[in-house]
């Protein structure tokens, strides 16, 4: 064994624990009271196959439901150019400097699916922008009444396998190794963050899901700290399972109908929340919120779909979970009554009177076409 790739290794792992120590003593910061604020920007990002397809619907749904203040210059919608598969290759950066340098003029962010390229060592464009904008829980909620699912999922979403997943350590044709990092104050924040939506929402019952009795320093970690969290809120049961057998118990119908708060490390919650988008009727049906103090990110949590595009079908792309995540972001910014619109127009399109028919990742109709549902829809409510 060559010992330069030991010393090698150590020394990346020191530059790698500084920086997250570093990171770690940053978090606190006071949250932004969107009610109290006399203008939102809000960035529109299209990303990549058919994230600009979709995005044109919810920009046109945006721009109805905002009209008055839109006009008025209390929002404003601003295009982010830049954030494309070709560009990012291009230039060697997962979002490059300037498109950075323009989310950070923004509140909150609009955002089609952006692709990450398969090998190497360019990280997703959604990781970075997570750490670069520290938004820290991702926020998924599923619900399929007729089952009994009302659920809503709290993912760390700036720390775990992901933080440094393009920073391991690896000794050619020996082996490969990565990271994962559990910080006090990221599990603690994220902890609050879930108790407190089940107190304000009236939930009972918060899951702690983790892999602590094998990861027993990060995963160990998390519990002990939710647990501890827990004890603010005596009025709330905190019941900690393993991902495996949780997995398998959102399948169960037996047992699932009792959850309603989740709370989980990144890995585990980028899985299980697509698990249970599939109950819904797929990945293509559910929203995704990304929160921070300073920042907020919304956006479809599918993929770009280049096989769509490629097969010439993207305008048939389903444009369901970047409404919903239109939805998310305006109760993010104290926009409760044209949140409450949108998700009513969306029922009546998507279930009650059955506008439009998903299948899969696709519609029956086009996009536009869903579009256009759902601002008739919105027209009459």
């Amino acid at each position: 064994m060559d010992n330069n790739y030991i010393d090698q290794a150590c020394k990346q792992f020191r530059t790698l624990l500084e920086q997250q120590l570093e990171r770690s003593a940053r978090m606190d910061h006071a949250a932004k009271d969107f009610s109290a604020q006399k203008q939102v920007v809000i960035g529109l990002i299209d990303g990549d196959g058919i994230g600009p397809i979709i995005m044109r619907e919810a920009k046109r749904v945006l721009e109805a439901l905002l009209k008055e203040e839109i006009t008025a210059g209390a929002i404003v919608l601003k295009p982010i150019e830049g954030l494309t598969i070709e560009n990012r290759l291009a230039l060697g950066q997962s979002v490059p400097e300037d498109v950075l340098a323009a989310i950070k003029t923004c509140d909150v962010l609009l955002k089609g699916p952006t692709t990450t390229p398969k090998g190497g060592t360019m990280e997703s464009a959604n990781v970075t922008l997570r750490r670069e904008l520290d938004l820290y829980a991702n926020v998924r909620p599923v619900s399929v009444p007729e089952l009994g699912i009302d659920w809503i999922f709290f993912r760390e979403n700036t720390e775990g396998e992901y933080v440094l997943g393009s920073r391991g350590i690896e000794v050619p044709d020996t082996l490969a190794m990565d990271f994962k990092v559990t910080t006090v104050p990221g599990t603690r924040r994220i902890a609050r963050t879930a108790f407190e939506y089940a107190k304000n929402n009236g939930k009972t019952k918060v899951a702690i899901v983790t892999k602590a009795n094998i990861m027993k320093k990060t995963d160990g970690l998390f519990s002990a700290l939710c647990h501890e969290v827990a004890a603010e809120y005596p009025d709330i049961q905190a019941e900690d399972w393993y991902i495996d057998i949780m997995a398998a118990n959102l399948v169960n119908p037996d047992i699932r109908g009792r959850f309603q708060v989740f709370v989980l490390p990144n890995l585990y919650g980028d899985i299980i929340t697509d698990e249970a988008a599939q109950i819904q009727g797929g990945v293509g049906t559910a929203g995704s919120a990304n929160t921070g103090d300073r920042y907020a990110m919304f956006e479809a949590i599918h993929g770009s779909a280049p096989r769509l595009i490629e097969e010439g079908l993207g305008d048939y792309a389903n444009p369901s979970s970047i409404f919903k995540a239109t939805e998310l972001l305006l109760r993010h910014i104290a926009r409760g009554a044209a949140a409450d619109k949108l998700a009513k127009a969306l029922e009546i399109c998507g279930q009650t009177e059955k506008k439009v028919v998903v299948t899969g990742d696709r519609t029956v109709a086009t996009c536009a076409a869903y579009g256009d549902y759902v601002l008739e829809t919105l027209a009459g409510l």
